[in-house]
């Protein structure tokens, strides 16, 4: 994989192409492609940005939303505009299986593929070229600077810079991690000087669902969540029946696993929800506990040192009880206790 900044004066001449992401993109993923697409499109180039699969609907709003596919509804016109594209920008994600169903699509294409991302150790024989840099907040700080040092910041415009800052505070809990550095902070400067109106992005983001979600996480705190006090550690379950039960939605499990961290003494979170095709881990942390090793080494998943995803296709009760036992035999490993 060849440096990203080899790309700029191969962008000079129009060219048709295609930005796509993860499977249910959060805020960063949707934000940072759809900041991208428009400043390629104000360059010129004709741009599509597709995503594996739906997203949460309080991300709507973003400019540009409505004109992204989603593969798993459109895959005869996705995998035309996959072929003949040009260039592919991979956003967001580190490995292309990480794109569900559209990754064998991705695999065959043609076109040059772009990695910018910001999750460890990257599948780099994948693409030609890109930059992967953990030490960055986000996606969207990545395209930031990315725009910054390709000479194209007269396109930083304040629908760019909305885009660009749902994914700032997405990944960075609204400042709060400790990945929000000093360089982040200056970034939210320069995207007000656009004129970007951020309450209204905040609101937009974490004051946007429905009654029946404030429920669910009354019920699930209540319920579904066991903390050991004896491990630093609190875990949350949610059934296949809860998410019916309380009609939930893609996104609205969106930072539940932070909930737990907010007691005293907890050092790491985890959260698995009963999937129709799988159980899916999410996992956080405080401090010099690493979760992306607890991820890969036991739930076939990985992502930052104290942020990770993974899965497991056992029983909701035989993967929650496998957590159960991996906390209690390598609490110390972890320096959990």
């Amino acid at each position: 994989m060849q440096p990203v900044h080899h790309i700029y004066p191969k962008l000079s001449q129009p060219a048709k192409v295609v930005i796509t992401t993860h499977q249910k993109p959060d805020p960063d993923a949707l934000g940072s492609s759809l900041a991208l697409s428009q400043v390629l499109t104000a360059l010129g180039h004709s741009v599509t940005v597709i995503s594996p699969t739906n997203w949460a609907a309080f991300l709507d709003w973003m400019p540009g939303a409505d004109k992204v596919l989603n593969y798993e509804i459109t895959r005869e016109k996705s995998e035309r505009i996959v072929n003949e594209a040009e260039w592919i920008f991979c956003l967001d994600f580190n490995t292309l299986p990480r794109t569900k169903n559209l990754a064998p699509v991705l695999e065959k294409a043609n076109a040059t593929k772009v990695l910018v991302d910001h999750h460890q150790q990257p599948a780099v024989e994948s693409f030609h070229y890109g930059i992967s840099d953990t030490t960055k907040s986000s996606t969207c700080e990545m395209i930031y600077d990315l725009i910054l040092d390709a000479g194209w910041e007269a396109h930083l415009t304040v629908d760019v810079a909305a885009c660009l800052y749902a994914g700032l505070i997405g990944d960075t809990g609204s400042f709060r991690f400790p990945a929000a550095s000093a360089n982040v902070h200056l970034m939210a400067a320069r995207l007000k000087e656009t004129g970007l109106q951020h309450t209204r992005v905040h609101e937009l983001i974490y004051d946007n669902f429905l009654e029946n979600r404030l429920r669910f996480i009354g019920h699930v705190l209540t319920n579904r969540m066991e903390v050991f006090y004896e491990y630093n550690t609190a875990l949350i379950f949610v059934s296949k029946q809860d998410l019916l039960r309380f009609d939930i939605k893609t996104g609205d499990t969106e930072g539940l696993v932070n909930y737990p961290l907010s007691i005293g003494g907890i050092k790491m979170a985890a959260i698995c929800i009963d999937r129709d095709e799988e159980r899916k881990w999410s996992f956080r942390s405080k401090g010099n506990v690493d979760v992306n090793t607890f991820a890969r080494r036991f739930f076939e998943g990985g992502g930052h040192f104290n942020a990770a995803g993974g899965r497991s296709s056992a029983s909701l009760e035989d993967t929650v009880r496998t957590f159960k036992k991996v906390i209690k035999e390598h609490a110390s490993e972890f320096q959990l206790i």
